[in-house]
This record gives C-alpha cells, structure tokens and sequence, in this order.
C-alpha cells in the first residue's frame, strides 16, 4: 500500500512535529534532550493544577497527541506505532507536568500500557509526586470485565477527566469523576477492514464480502464476522449489541469514525444510527468525528454514556484542541425549511407537430443507442459519463413528448430548458439548457440557439478552439442557419467533432489530461453532438 511516509520509523516523530508546527501548535511543545521520547506538552502549563496525562501507542490520531490543550490532556505521551511508550518517557512526562496538585494518568486498558504507564507511576510516587492511575476499559466486545480493551470512550473520559482538572479540583476529585466515567462509557466497533501498520506487503484479513464487528483498534479480533450488509443491518447489528449495556433512559451518543472513512459515509452513518428506535434514549450527540481512529481502517464504533449532569457540562466545555467537536443536543427529526414554488416546468399548453414529434423520438433512440459509446469514449479523457447524460436527457424529452408545445418552436425551446435544467445532470445537460433557454425568448429559433451558444459559452467558459461540444455546435447550427438544411448541420458538426482530434483541451475535465493522451480521441461532448444530427439526418431524410 502507498503511504506519505519518509520510513516506518520515523512517522511518529514526523507527524508530531507536524502537529507543533501546525497553527494549533502555538499552544504545544515537545519534551526535549532524551532520546525515543515522544511527549507532546502544553506550551500554557503552570502546574498549578491537577495534571492530565494519557497516551500510548500511535496510530489512533488524533487521541491522543491532538487532545493536549487546555480543558483536555496536559501531556500526551506517543509510542511507536501500536507500540506501548517506554517507561522512561511516561516518567518523563509526569516528571514535566506534575506540580503540588499531582497528577492522574489515564490509561488504555492494554498489557503494554497497564505495565508501563504503572511502573512509571510507582517510580514518581517513590520520588514524591502525587500519581493516580485510572484504567478505561470502555469495549464491549468480548463482555463487559475489566480486562475489557480500552476504545473510542477514552476520548469521553480524557474530556470529562480534563474538565474537572481545569476547574481547580483536588487530585481526589478528578480521581473520583474519572472513576466514574471510566464505569459509565461503554463503545463498540464494527469494520470492513482491518489495519495496515505500515508493513510491506499486508493483506487484509477480511474478505470483500466480510466485515468484523467488535474489531479492535490494533486489528484485534473481534467478537464476531458477519456477511456484508446495507448499512442500516450493519447499524442496528452495533446497536442491538451496544444498547443493553447501559439502562439508563437518557444518553450521550459519540459516533467515531475509524481512520478511513469518506466523510459522506461517515454522515450516512449518523443518519442510519440516528432512525434506529434505540436513539429515544439519546439526548446529546458527539461526532461523527475521527477521534480514535486505527490508521487505515474502514470502520466506525459508537460510544454511549449516561447524560448525567456533571458528564454533560464537561462534555459541553469548550476547549482548546480543534480535534474535539462540539457536542450538541440530538435532532431525532430532520429540521425542514419549506421550499419555495419553482417556476413550472410545463406552463404551456401542449400541442402536436408530427415532424418535431418524430424528431425527439429518434433523437432520443440516437442518443440511447450511443449511450455506451461515449461513455467509453470519455473514460479515456473524462469521467466516463458524458454518453449518459446526453442519453438521459433525451430520455427526459422523449418522456415529456405528450406535454411539450410542438407547435410553438419558442414555447418548445422553452419547455425543453426547463426540463433539462430540472432532470439532466452534469454539465452537460446544463448547458444545453441554456442553448435552449436563449432559444426560447427568440421569435426566430434558430438565431435563438446561436444566441445560446454565445451563453453557453459565457457561463460555460469555453470557446471555439478549446476542444469542448462547442467546436461541433457552433459550426452546426451557423450551417442550419444559413441553409436550413439538417444534412447541412450534421457535416458541419461531424467536421467540428474531427477537429477537436488535434485540439489542446483548455475548458472541461479534459484540461487536466496530459495532451499526448488526447491525441486523435475527439471530444465526446463534440462526437454525441455530431452523432445525434448524423443520425438525425439520415432518419428524417
């Protein structure tokens, strides 16, 4: 798998750094004058207060690096990759931040992280600083124990944890209200992958047609795979788990996205959990958000917590780390604007003109018949999709046929825009509603679609020369213009079509494709074009 990456063992020092270079990292620092010590630390610390410490390994960004910021962590120490920090920098870490009022240090319930952060912690109290330990152990996979594995609700925790501390209260206190926390959250994954811990040649363990619920963050197992479902099986799959795990009637629900989630599915996500019957029982939402995520995977969990009093204002806080989203109240209806009335798309009344009749029933089995074509045509140089839309939008006409004015060429060039703007896509489509639209507000159609050749081109633009459907339109109507003739038309625009072969593309997608990948493909924009007065032509002849 490629990745932005200068070597496997370089990635944590260099990702940190970025993230202290970056704006935000005007309030952070790092630790400095030990070596393999990753240790990211509040640049505005005072030690006046309760330290919050938390980490291990990386791969889970932004947790935890990205929560060090007033109101959240005090220091974050990073490991290598999936890899426990040392005990040297865990120690350093205390030994950096802890003031008078000690410190708490959050820990991921992991062997690695249990071993290490607790040694560092009994090394700092024998030198006489005030350390307490608190483990967070939120997943439910595999039963709800303390030996249960630390997810996403570390997050939850590191923020009410972090409230607390900066509203000046004992160590006691903050021990008290992590403790509470840590009882209180509860998460659950579910992936469509597992991880690639920048290791040539991985091989995902989950087949195409798997996905793994409970997978851990590490790409442990889980509890179970299951076939590939709709994402609304996969939701209440989560849920129907998840759900019995807390009984209180009112919840925080955090939605964490797992590291490679598109943000379109991330927001489909919250939608499917959000219709399930189990979200009457939720009153704030956090997310969807990458929070802890596990590098690459494709996965998301959901955390849920008690909407207690004292949860809620510390999840509500503001803070200083832009990784932690704003939680809100839960929207269990769609809020909804009426949209305003649209101009019609049929205003009037239709009429019958055999000729024209005719001319959109071929025209629309033309551009159909090229649908494949062109679409094949524009893979070379596009997006693959320029033969559907011309084909969808004499679709559109042909089904419209028995409302159209035929007998008014300028009510008909009218209609035609109005569907075109209303039904066809891409930009294509588009545009030849604008061709259409100029026509119809010109007593003479033909001079009219010239005139919207010259805004298609405007709003558009392209011009003559710029290998686009124009350099075939502009020359095909100019001929329908001076002979009237169909057969006319079409070889000027099959003559335009030809031309765009030595072309350099300056408007469309086809601008960013390098010039010798064009050579002697012509522009299908120009090409459907050509092929639809060509077949015109030669049926209606």
């Amino acid at each position: 798998m490629k990745r932005f990456c200068n070597h496997r063992n370089a990635i944590v020092n260099e990702a940190l750094n970025g993230l202290v270079r970056s704006s935000y990292g005007a309030q952070l620092q790092k630790l400095s004058g030990a070596d393999g010590i990753q240790v990211i630390v509040r640049k505005d610390w005072d030690k006046s207060r309760v330290a919050v410490i938390s980490g291990g390994g990386s791969g889970h960004e932004p947790a935890h690096a990205g929560f060090v910021g007033e109101g959240m962590l005090t220091a974050a120490v990073c490991g290598a990759l999936f890899a426990s920090p040392s005990v040297d920098a865990i120690l350093a870490a205390i030994l950096a931040v802890t003031g008078d009022a000690g410190c708490i240090v959050l820990v991921k319930n992991y062997t690695g992280d249990r071993l290490n952060f607790g040694i560092a912690a009994e090394q700092a109290r024998a030198m006489g600083y005030k350390v307490e330990v608190v483990m967070i152990h939120d997943d439910i996979a595999l039963g709800q124990t303390k030996k249960a594995r630390a997810i996403a609700g570390t997050v939850m925790v590191q923020k009410i944890v972090g409230h607390k501390a900066a509203q000046g209260a004992s160590l006691e206190e903050v021990t008290k209200i992590a403790k509470e926390a840590v009882d209180s959250v509860k998460s659950l994954g579910l992936a469509l992958t597992d991880c690639d811990v920048f290791e040539p040649g991985h091989h995902c363990r989950l087949g195409d047609d798997e996905i793994e619920l409970g997978l851990g963050i590490h790409g442990e197992p889980g509890a179970e795979r299951l076939p590939m479902a709709p994402l609304d099986e996969l939701t209440k799959r989560v849920i129907a788990k998840l759900a019995p795990a807390l009984e209180d009637k009112e919840l925080v629900l955090m939605v964490n996205m797992l590291g490679a989630v598109p943000v379109i599915e991330s927001q489909a996500i919250m939608d499917s959990v959000a219709r399930n019957p189990f979200c009457s029982r939720v009153k704030w939402v956090i997310g969807p958000a990458p929070l802890m995520t596990a590098l690459d995977m494709v996965g998301f969990s959901l955390t849920i917590m008690p909407a207690k009093a004292e949860f809620v204002e510390a999840l509500q806080a503001k803070v200083a780390p832009p990784a932690w989203p704003v939680m809100v109240p839960f929207q269990s209806e769609i809020p909804t604007l009426k949209a305003p009335k649209l101009p019609e798309t049929f205003k009037h009344a239709s009429s019958h003109n055999e000729y024209l009749e005719r001319l959109i029933k071929e025209g629309a089995r033309i551009l159909d018949e090229n649908e494949q074509p062109l679409n094949a045509l524009d893979e070379k140089i596009g997006d693959g999709d320029a033969g559907s839309t011309f084909a969808e939008s004499g679709r559109q006409i042909f089904r419209a046929l028995d409302k159209l004015p035929l007998n008014s060429p300028k009510e008909l060039c009218e209609t035609i825009s109005n569907l075109l703007a209303r039904y066809s896509g891409g930009s294509s489509g588009v545009l030849l509603s604008i061709l259409f639209s100029a026509a119809g507000q010109n007593e003479d159609w033909k001079e009219g679609l010239l005139q919207g050749v010259k805004l298609m081109q405007h709003y558009g633009g392209a011009s003559l020369g710029d290998r686009t459907m124009i350099d075939a339109l502009v020359p095909a109507l100019e001929a329908l213009k001076q002979t009237g003739k169909l057969e006319d038309a079409a070889q000027a625009a099959r003559a335009g079509a030809e031309r765009t072969k030595l072309m350099k593309a300056r408007a469309g997608r086809a601008a960013y494709v390098p010039e010798e990948q064009l050579r002697s493909i012509p522009d299908p924009g120009a090409e459907a074009i050509a092929r639809l007065l060509e077949g015109l032509s030669k049926a209606l002849s």
